[in-house]
């Protein structure tokens, strides 16, 4: 589906958000273009309070945690049986807890990423039964990406 109707019809009339049918909308909010990172507040009777705590990542560690991050949102598709991926999740969560320390123990982040990468080399190497195509490259990548040196 195109972002916009004008884009496949050359209509500019007409939004895939807003069709030309008339809707109405009772009691909740309307949503008319991409809402990503928006936030609202509905039905709240004293004041909206919103606070935001950003995770704090080591020096020399942002790289690894930015990808960590990156290959735990991708574990979803590759495949891996419930366990493995449990597995994987727990280690990317460990070197992101580690990395978010004041003194991070970087063996531990080490041995962390070792179980990571091993996970993902039953995706690289097709050892996963069902894998989604492309899951092996997409693998071995992010072995790849993971086994870069940080500081």
């Amino acid at each position: 589906m195109t972002a916009d109707w004008s884009e496949a019809t050359g209509d500019s009339s007409r939004s895939a958000v807003f069709p030309t049918a008339h809707t109405v909308i009772y009691e909740g909010p309307a949503i008319g273009r991409d809402s990503v990172r928006s936030q609202f507040a509905w039905g709240n009777n004293g004041p909206v309070v919103q606070t935001q705590t950003p995770e704090r990542v080591s020096p020399g560690l942002e790289t690894i945690a930015r990808t960590v991050a990156h290959t735990l949102e991708g574990l979803a598709a590759i495949g891996l049986t419930e366990e493995d991926r449990r597995n994987a999740e727990d280690a990317g969560a460990e070197v992101l807890g580690e990395a978010a320390q004041n003194e991070p123990d970087r063996s531990r982040i080490q041995r962390a990423l070792s179980v990571l990468k091993g996970v993902l080399a039953l995706a690289a190497t097709g050892l996963v039964a069902g894998s989604a195509e492309g899951a092996q490259e997409w693998a071995r990548t992010a072995i790849e990406r993971l086994s870069m040196p940080f500081s």
